[in-house]
Order: C-alpha cells, then sequence, then structure tokens
C-alpha cells in the first residue's frame, strides 16, 4: 500500500506546484508596488490594476476552464495552464510600460485556474482517506511558494546597488518578477509527465486507460471497486453537457452544496487575506517600519503561512473541516479588530528634527509647513503631505515620512495581522480547496468547481483593486474593521450551514448534501459509527 500512497501523492506534489508558482506570482507583485508605482507614475486604482490583474484573467479563465478540463481532460488543461505561467513571468519582467505589464500579468492570471483545477484533479485521483491531505498539498506549496517570493524580494532590497541595473530602483521590480520564470519552466515540464485523471478518463469511454491509471495509484483489489463506483455514478451523467450542468446548479438537490460552495468562496476572498498577500510591504510600511524592515516583516507571513498551512495538512483528515474552519473565522475576527484598534488609536506628528533628518536623502523643506502638527488618522496626514509634496517625491518617500511620525503600538499591529494568517492558512485557505474538491457532485463537477472558483476570483480581484483606494481614502484601521466584519459574517453563516466532510467518499457526500436534514444527520452518524 505504501507504493501506491507514494506515487498518488507524487501525482498529487506535482499537480500542486502549480501552487507553489502561484504563491510566487501573488506575493513576489508585494515588492514592486513602490517601484512600478514611481517609475510609471500611476495613481492608486491603477496600482490596484496591475496588482489584480491575474484575478481578473483568472474570472475569464474560469469561465472556460470547466469546458475546456472536460473536452480535453485535466492533464492537457493544465499544461497550458503551466505555459501560461511562463509566458507571463517572461513578459511581466520585460514590461515597458504601464499597459504591457497588466497585460502580461493579465495573462498569468488565465494560468489561476490552476488552483481550481489541481483541486479537481486531485480529489479526483487521490484515495478517500488521503484525499484532505492531498488536496491541501495544493495550499502547502502556495505558502511555499510566497515564503519564497517575500525572501527574494527581500533579499534583492538588502542587495540593492544603483550601480547595477537589476538592483537599482529602476530595475529590481524587473528582477523580482523574473524570479518566477525558472519554477514556471520546471512545472511545465513536470506536469507533462502526469497521468490523466480516472474519473474523466471513464467519463469519455477510455476505460483500459482508467484502469491502469487505477492501478498505479490502488490496489488491484481497490482499484476494481473504485472503477465500479465512478462507473455507477458516470452512468446517468456521462451525456450532460456543459450547459446542461450549468443549468443543473439551480436544481435545488445542489442548493446545499452550491450554497456552501459559494459561500465560503466569497468569505476567502473578502476577508482580506489578498490585501496582505499581494501588499505585504505596502500594509507594514503603514505601520512606521520603513522599507527595509517592511520588507523583513513581511518575511514573518510567509514563516507564519507555512506553520499553520502544514498544521492545516496535519489536522484537517483529524480534527475535521468544520472545527477548523470555525476556529480559523474565529481567530480571524479577533486579529482583524485588534489592527483596527492599532491604527485607530495612532497618531502622526512630524516635528523639526525629523525634517532635518530627512532632508539629507529628499527635499524635505516643503514640510515645514506640516511639522508640529497632530493628525489622528492616516488619511487626514496622507492629505496633508500630498498637498505641500510633489506625488513622484511622495511615492518614493512616504515610507520613511510615516516611519519618522507614526505614534503606535506596531507589536500590537503585527500580532493582528500574523494571527490572520495563521487563522486563514489553518483553515479557510486549505479548507477551501479540500470542500470544492468533495462537495461538488460528479454530475456538475467540472461546473461548479470553477463557478466556486471564479466567485472567489472576483471577489479577491475586488479587494486586490481597491485595497490601495482604500488606504488611501478609508485608512488602514476602517480597512480592517470592513474585513473584520465580513469574517464574523462568514463565521455566523459556516456555524449554521457547514457540514462535516470528513472520511467520505465524494459519492456519499453527493447522497449528503443531497439530502434532507434528518436524512443528512443519519447518514453522518452512520458514517461516524463505520469509521
Amino acid at each position: 500500500m505504501g507504493l501506491y500512497i507514494r506515487r498518488a501523492a507524487m501525482y498529487a506534489f506535482i499537480v500542486a506546484l502549480g501552487g507553489f508558482v502561484f504563491g510566487l506570482d501573488a506575493a513576489v507583485i508585494s515588492g514592486t508596488v513602490r517601484y512600478i508605482s514611481a517609475e510609471f507614475m500611476l495613481t492608486d486604482l491603477q496600482v490596484g490594476t496591475v496588482v489584480s490583474a491575474p484575478s481578473l484573467g483568472a474570472i475569464i479563465a474560469l469561465c472556460f476552464a470547466g469546458k475546456a478540463a472536460d473536452k480535453y481532460g485535466r492533464k492537457n488543461t493544465l499544461v497550458t495552464i503551466a505555459l501560461l505561467y511562463v509566458i507571463s513571468a517572461i513578459g511581466s519582467a520585460l514590461a515597458t510600460s504601464y499597459e504591457m505589464l497588466v497585460a502580461f500579468r493579465f495573462i498569468g492570471g488565465l494560468a489561476f485556474s490552476s488552483l481550481s483545477l489541481a483541486s479537481m484533479y486531485i480529489g479526483e485521483i487521490a484515495p478517500n482517506r488521503l484525499r484532505g491531505k492531498l488536496v491541501t498539498v495544493n495550499q502547502l506549496n502556495i505558502v511555499i511558494g510566497l515564503s519564497a517570493a517575500y525572501f527574494i524580494n527581500f533579499y534583492l532590497v538588502e542587495k540593492a546597488d544603483a550601480s547595477i541595473y537589476l538592483l537599482s530602483n529602476e530595475g529590481i521590480w524587473r528582477a523580482m518578477l523574473g524570479s518566477e520564470i525558472i519554477p514556471a519552466l520546471i512545472w511545465f515540464a513536470l506536469v507533462c509527465m502526469i497521468p490523466e485523471s480516472p474519473r474523466w478518463l471513464i467519463k469519455v469511454g477510455h476505460d483500459n486507460q482508467a484502469i491502469q491509471v487505477l492501478n498505479k495509484i490502488n490496489s488491484e483489489e481497490d482499484a476494481e471497486a473504485e472503477f465500479t463506483a465512478i462507473k455507477q455514478n458516470l452512468v446517468h451523467v456521462a451525456d450532460i453537457s456543459f450547459k446542461q450542468q450549468l443549468m443543473l446548479l439551480l436544481n435545488t438537490k445542489y442548493r446545499h452544496a452550491m450554497f456552501v460552495g459559494i459561500t465560503i468562496a466569497v468569505i476567502q476572498g473578502v476577508t482580506g487575506m489578498n490585501a496582505i498577500l499581494f501588499y505585504a510591504p505596502t500594509v507594514f510600511e503603514q505601520v512606521g517600519f520603513g522599507v527595509n524592515a517592511a520588507f523583513q516583516q513581511a518575511l514573518y507571513i510567509g514563516l507564519t503561512s507555512f506553520v499553520f498551512t502544514v498544521m492545516a495538512v496535519l489536522f484537517i483528515d483529524r480534527l475535521g473541516r468544520r472545527p477548523l474552519m470555525l476556529i480559523g473565522l474565529t481567530l480571524a475576527v479577533l486579529s482583524h479588530m485588534t489592527c483596527w484598534y492599532g491604527f485607530y488609536n495612532a497618531e502622526y506628528r512630524l516635528e523639526s528634527h525629523h525634517v532635518t533628518q530627512m532632508s539629507e536623502s529628499f527635499d524635505a523643506g516643503p514640510l515645514v509647513s506640516i511639522q508640529d502638527n497632530t493628525y489622528q488618522s492616516d488619511t487626514e496626514f496622507k492629505l496633508a503631505l500630498s498637498e505641500v509634496l510633489h506625488a513622484d517625491i511622495l511615492k518614493w518617500h512616504q515610507a520613511e515620512i510615516i516611519e519618522k511620525s507614526i505614534s503606535i503600538n506596531p507589536a500590537l499591529i503585527l500580532i493582528g495581522i500574523l494571527g490572520f494568517i495563521a487563522a486563514f492558512h489553518i483553515s479557510i485557505g486549505p479548507i477551501m480547496w479540500v470542500l470544492f474538491s468533495e462537495i461538488f457532485p460528479n454530475s456538475v463537477r467540472s461546473v461548479a468547481i470553477p463557478v466556486a472558483a471564479m466567485v472567489t476570483s472576483i471577489a479577491s480581484y475586488l479587494i486586490q483593486q481597491f485595497f490601495p483606494w482604500q488606504l488611501a481614502n478609508l485608512g488602514a484601521a476602517n480597512t480592517f474593521l470592513v474585513y473584520g466584519v465580513f469574517a464574523a459574517i462568514g463565521l455566523l453563516v459556516m456555524a449554521m450551514s457547514l457540514p462535516e466532510t470528513k472520511g467520505k467518499t465524494i459519492e456519499h457526500i453527493e447522497i449528503l448534501m443531497g439530502s434532507n436534514k434528518k436524512e443528512a444527520e443519519k447518514k453522518s452518524v452512520i458514517t461516524s459509527s463505520q469509521a
């Protein structure tokens, strides 16, 4: 059995490497924000467009990802996606304009659909008792990727050298974006080696190939049993078209599954993870850490993400999906409110010696007109700065000015941010993809997963697009308050609607999610007694 488990884990790991590339892409852009903003003189909304362009691409791709996966197979679709990552990484690093950068970032977003397809593929190829762990490998690789990105960004900033183009203010962002090229090429090569999903092979009539794949990841007896179960389940859905599957999502039979899936997708997007993930140094600059220190603090995000995702992998099949989800959302609410409290009580005051110190790095003379004034919010203070400093100077030196002027409890903010990162990665981060691979029936799986993924992509896109605008207009305190309210709503809804799927086959979960409440409770009791 060890051999079969290792094979399934190997295939899952290869597919999940797309998560690493995604994590690298998602986090590496965070280090480029101040540089591309200054180089291309971007507005807050334009910065948001550069950062959120991949999510917009993902939304478009998810309209077709399910259909492509059904028509051409899970593997072929993943190979195409891997190639898009390569094209995007090269084009983004070589971009010569705002428009070109947005375009290639958008192409990379088309590849973000790899997350939903990886969840689909792993859910279809993994043994039942390992499905949760193997799907969370995808999330684990995401956090390893984002950790690598934060380290790369910090390393490049620490090694900054104006005499070397790729380490200068003008070129360092290209080095950051270019760091994605090699991992993308490696994933492209590896994903060409995986077998096709046995469920898809059976669905399109390639039974012999499906049996060969099942024999690679199961004993002969288990493979035959799995083949029979899949075959029986697919008999009545084999000829259902993509359009018919889409219409089936509205069927009352699937109402519970769709409600749970869509709710989780919305919560995952609107609780603010991508604001922190894609703008980490920017967030820490608001606390007054300064540029280099802000990049260093971002490393803690990567470390915390990794530790708590590992914990999720270890506990998701022990404690179950529901307990981890509720614990995580509770911690998310508390963490966001901690950040709100910290920023709400912050004050900003420039004194004469601050202006003198900063005059060594830029023309800080205009700041004399606002020195010794006390500002009760970051929005007030930034507005005052924008009235006395040229936009170009402010983009390059805002972090330094905030560092000198802010009076805040930085430990409180750091605890709040890392607390939320921990909450997200032990709960909704990995569990969302596990549940996507479990709760949607085979008859609508290739449509339902992309639809749910599209919902979370739309929510994430809106957060990424408008986060710079939120900081500038609502302020850091109110921004975290909004995320805290969303997390609280999510906690309430999940507490009332999320069932436990641990240890159940996909076919059993289909019956469970389609049953009435009494039948569902009865089936859960039976499953628990058999475990």
